[in-house]
Order: structure tokens, then C-alpha cells, then sequence
């Protein structure tokens, strides 16, 4: 057999932000590879370490990434709270959860209308893209803003969602309602679509649990697994949220290309269904912990402690670490970890076997976001190559978990 190496990026059409895969062909087809990751390193942790206070950081977890200004913010505000011990009015809570299903349907519509353009099919990208303009009108009339909501805050949320503006909400619902089913026949019952992404990027069960692969990527290759469902936070308690598998449409789980597709067009309707249900289930009451912000500044510097802010990201589990230090206006140690940071690994399993014209798609599938994965790469100024063995790898990452939690 005679391979060779191509890179597919890190600048390339299919990939939106700077990462690469090195693919190993033979002829047409893939038969290995590797993923390089720091191409893009912005330093945002750092940034948020050494912002005034933990409320001016909020304004840097919102551009973690551009899509997810729910997803992040949210989880470091949930972070800092268990630190502090802050308790969150459960009007809140249910705001707090309508602003992240919200975001989730934006972020699955836009990211249909770019698996539509990885494949080639430009039309149903444009269509999908005027669907969502709908949800991204409501996202500006409830925050103001298009992205970057400013919505979540320490303690609560800093906008309420009065009930003038519930009509306009469940509209919004309503018309996703009307129009999935177009959508739905379009992206699954199309034949050029099922041509390219039925059987192409499979990853098995298996291979996605011992990669931790999370989110839809997961979920469509049958984990069950949804923090919303495993471990609920906010008012997802009472909502008997279920985590979304293909075969709940199709019967079986293949963990192809189309079962991700049908993942998230099903999280549209569920995220429907949790808004609809949050409209009903909201009680009256106060949005915020402590209105001023001196007062709540002064309690977060007294404090120490740690917390660990868990969300259901549209893409999968966002974690992110807070430690806070007596006396220290600043946040002691912030640490995220973004669903694509493990969902990139099942990549390699993925194309292994399919042809060079599939990268794009099958690489398109897990929705990947470099801008809140990539981390900073070190090289040795000597030039030499240094490859770390798994048990140094280990134990540099036990001597950093012991510098941040002391």
C-alpha cells in the first residue's frame, strides 16, 4: 500500500476557524490521520483571571465562542455561585433556561444550514439560515443584543422576561413548530443528502464512550447521556428532559453523519417543548440574589471556595472551574472545558475508511468550535521534537490540577 499525507487545513473551506487534520490517504481513500491542534490560542482564561472581579468576567465567558453566549456564561455563574454559596431566585432559573434553549435552536439551525454547505447544497443552507433570522429577531428583542446577551448574571439574571413579552416568545415556538416538518423532509428525506451522510463518518457506541464524546455527536451515536437529564440544574428537574437518540425516528442507531442530523432537528422540538413549558411554569418573584453590586462584590472577595458549573451546551457538556481566595477581588484559578475538546478526538475514527471528499462533512458533523477548545502548544526554542509518554503526560496533569486547587 502506498499513502501519503495531505493537510486539510488550518485554513480551509470547510473548517470556519484555524485547526488541521493530517490526512493519511491511500488514493481516494482515508486510512488514517491525526488532528493539530493551537492554531488559535486567545488566552481567554487568563483574561478572565485578571479582569477586576468575577461580574466583569461574565462579559469574557459570553465570547468564549460565538454561538454558545448562553451555554458559558451560564455555567460560570453557576461555578462562582456554588463557590460563594449563593442562592438563585428560581424565576431565574427559568429564565435562565429559556435564554439557553433558545440559544440551542439558533445554534442547530445554523449549524444544519452549514452541513448543508459542506455537502455542497447552498440552496437549503440559505433556507435554513432565513428560518433562522426568527430566532435570532427574538433573541435581540429579549436582550437587546443578537449574541452576547448579557443576560446571566451572579445570582440570577440581569433581565427579566416580563409577561408583555411572553406572546412574542411562544410565537416564536409556533413557527418552528409549523415549519419543522419542511425542514425535517428536506435535510432526511433528501437523496443527495442521505448519499452523503448515510454510512459515512461512523462512530461507534463504543468508540464514543471511550473517547467521552458528548452532546449530539454522542447522543447520535447512542449514549444516552444529556447533564439536562443526568444531572439537572435549573428547573430541568421538573421537566423529565430526555436525552435525544436516532432511533427514537429511525429505530436503530447507525452514529453516522445523517443520525447527527437527526439528533439535532429532534433538539429543535425539544427545546420548543421546554420553552413552552418554562412560559407555564414561571413563577413571580425577584431575579436577582442582591440587586447591588457593591454588596455582591464584597461576598465574593470575602469568600474561598471552589465550584464546578456543569451546562448541556447545544454542542455537549460545558464544565467550567472557578476557584475564588479570600481577599482576592480576582478569580483564583478559572479553568473551561469545552464539548469540543473531546468530541474532536472522534474525528479519526470517523474518516477512517471514507474518501477524501468526505472530510468535509464528516468533519462538519460534531460542530466543531476551535475558539473555545484550542489551548496554547510550547515547543522546545532548541527545535528538538519532544514526545510526552503517557505517564509524564499524567503526572504534568496532576502537578497542574494540585497548582489550581491550592
Amino acid at each position: 500500500m502506498s499513502t501519503y499525507k495531505i493537510p486539510v487545513g488550518p485554513i480551509h473551506p470547510a473548517l470556519k476557524e484555524p485547526i488541521m487534520i493530517e490526512a493519511v490517504l491511500d488514493g481516494e481513500k482515508v486510512v488514517g490521520g491525526d488532528v493539530v491542534v493551537g492554531q488559535n490560542h486567545r488566552g481567554i482564561e487568563w483574561i478572565g483571571m485578571n479582569r477586576n472581579n468575577p461580574v466583569q468576567s461574565i462579559y469574557t465567558a459570553e465570547r468564549v465562542c460565538g454561538i454558545c453566549s448562553a451555554c458559558h456564561p451560564w455555567a460560570l455563574v453557576n461555578a462562582v455561585e456554588k463557590a460563594a454559596g449563593i442562592e438563585v431566585p428560581e424565576r431565574a432559573m427559568y429564565i435562565r433556561a429559556i435564554m439557553a434553549e433558545i440559544e440551542r435552536i439558533h445554534s442547530h439551525i445554523l449549524w444544519a444550514g452549514v452541513a448543508a454547505h459542506e455537502i455542497g447544497f447552498d440552496s437549503l443552507l440559505h433556507l435554513s439560515w432565513r428560518y433562522r433570522e426568527k430566532i435570532m429577531d427574538l433573541i435581540e428583542y429579549l436582550s437587546g443584543n443578537r449574541k452576547t446577551y448579557a443576560v446571566y448574571m451572579i445570582g440570577g439574571t440581569r433581565q427579566d422576561f416580563p409577561k408583555e413579552m411572553h406572546p412574542r416568545i411562544l410565537e416564536a415556538c409556533q413557527y418552528y413548530r409549523q415549519n419543522f416538518n419542511k425542514l425535517k423532509r428536506l435535510f432526511l428525506d433528501d437523496k443527495s443528502i442521505k448519499m452523503r451522510s448515510r454510512n459515512i463518518g461512523i462512530l461507534t457506541k463504543e468508540d464514543a464512550l471511550k473517547l467521552m464524546v458528548c452532546g449530539p455527536t454522542g447522543r447520535a451515536s447512542g449514549v444516552e447521556k444529556d447533564v439536562r437529564a443526568d444531572q439537572p440544574y435549573g428547573p430541568y428537574a421538573d421537566m423529565n428532559v430526555k436525552a435525544i437518540t436516532p432511533d427514537i425516528l429511525t429505530g436503530e442507531v447507525v452514529g453516522d453523519v445523517y443520525d447527527r442530523i437527526i439528533v439535532r432537528l429532534l433538539e429543535v422540538v425539544q427545546s420548543i417543548d421546554i420553552i413552552e413549558q418554562c412560559m407555564d411554569m414561571i413563577p413571580d418573584g425577584p431575579v436577582l440574589a442582591e440587586e447591588k453590586i457593591p454588596k455582591l462584590l464584597a461576598t465574593l472577595k470575602s469568600t474561598d471556595g471552589r465550584g464546578v458549573g456543569r451546562v448541556e451546551a447545544p454542542r455537549g457538556e460545558c464544565i467550567h472551574y472557578v476557584r475564588l481566595e479570600k481577599g482576592n477581588p480576582h478569580m483564583a484559578n478559572w479553568k473551561i472545558r469545552a464539548p469540543t475538546y473531546v468530541n474532536i478526538q472522534g474525528w479519526i475514527p470517523m474518516l477512517a475508511g471514507e474518501q477524501i471528499a468526505d472530510i468535509p462533512i464528516v468533519a462538519a458533523s460534531i460542530d466543531p468550535c476551535m475558539s473555545c477548545t484550542n489551548r496554547v502548544v510550547t515547543t522546545d526554542l532548541s527545535g528538538k521534537e519532544k514526545v510526552f509518554q503517557w505517564e509524564e503526560l499524567h503526572k504534568k496533569s496532576i502537578e497542574k490540577t494540585r497548582r489550581m486547587i491550592e
